[in-house]
């Protein structure tokens, strides 16, 4: 690393540094090494630390300031996005078909453009997802998967990781419906990582970063029975 950081240990509870330390440029980068054991990433979700690196980097580590997020009452369609969400002709699971997600999310956005969901970090949420830890939200048109998002629940709450559309506004239905559900189940926050104008437009704002995890600390204690959503997920295809 050209950067001087702090390197995690080979135990997979080797800590990590405080947050306060992470970088100001680039933003939130905090630490770099380790793996991505399971108990590793629960430590790491659980203060707020998540991994995003390309394939040839080793693993880095951040904790953004400030920190983008949507509360659930809050998520926001435009009229014509609700109008598609309203159209009953998309059916809405959950946790029936992750793998498809995962792989749905890291497929290039562009031609020749690389992912940061590498193969280790996959196999790393599919255990996850065994593990009844990591979730994902489908979105199908008759037997056709169009869309998702995928992420991590730990006590209530839920953290972001990705999304994909096959179809126009696909994983913002995915997006609104994983809200929905997270609403009746109270949980507090839905950690979208770093901003950006997609997100903005759905409501998201923006905590820094002493205060997210404050939130963060209180919506982990909240209790939520670990396991597979599918029986569980309840919200209709309707706004």
């Amino acid at each position: 690393m050209s950067l001087q950081l702090p390197r995690l240990g080979a135990a997979s509870d080797s800590p990590f540094p405080e947050t306060k330390t992470a970088l100001r440029d680039p933003n939130g980068l905090l630490a770099w090494g380790g793996d991505f054991n399971l108990t590793r990433m629960l430590a790491a979700y659980s203060r707020g630390i998540f991994p995003w690196s390309a394939a040839e980097e080793p693993i880095l580590w951040w904790s953004p300031h400030p920190r983008c997020v949507i509360e659930p009452t809050n998520v926001h369609l435009s009229r014509r996005t609700k109008r598609r969400y309203n159209s009953g002709i998309f059916r809405i699971t959950a946790d029936t078909a992750f793998e498809a997600v995962i792989t749905g999310c890291a497929a290039p956005r562009q031609e020749n453009a690389g992912t940061w969901i590498t193969t280790p970090l996959r196999k790393a949420f599919v255990a996850l997802h065994c593990g009844g830890y990591a979730h994902s939200v489908e979105v199908w048109r008759g037997e056709l998967l169009v869309g998702g998002i995928y992420g991590l629940a730990i006590g209530r709450m839920f953290f972001g990781e990705s999304m994909f559309s096959r179809e126009i506004d696909a994983s913002k239905l995915a997006l609104v419906a994983l809200c929905k559900q997270l609403q009746a189940w109270d949980f507090p926050l839905l950690d979208c990582q770093v901003p950006n104008g997609h997100l903005r437009s759905m409501g998201s704002t923006s905590l820094p970063r002493k205060e997210f995890e404050i939130r963060l600390a209180e919506a982990i204690r909240l209790p939520f029975e670990v396991g597979s959503w599918t029986e569980r997920f309840q919200v209709e295809a309707r706004w």
